[in-house]
């Protein structure tokens, strides 16, 4: 099951469970739209994974299996 992170690693943009703006990659470093088609150019720092539109985890299920809280920040993007 996905964490669905609460932040952007690049620019710590708050990214909500049900944002449509987070991008992740395989291993779930997630990053912001902005930031994964800007700088990062659709590629992520940590493992050079594609990055993609995070799912979003319907309201039921996220009741169930709530969203990480713990923010995740990188000292430097790309």
């Amino acid at each position: 099951m996905l964490q669905l992170r609460p932040n952007c690693e690049c620019c710590d943009r708050d990214l909500p469970a049900d944002s449509a703006h987070a991008m992740i990659c395989s291993f779930e470093c997630t990053f912001c739209s902005d930031c994964a088609r800007g700088i990062l150019n659709g590629k992520c720092p940590n493992c050079a994974g594609e990055l993609v539109r995070r799912p979003i985890r319907p309201a039921a299920a996220l009741a169930k299996y709530p969203a990480a809280s713990e923010r995740v920040r990188r000292e430097r993007c790309a």
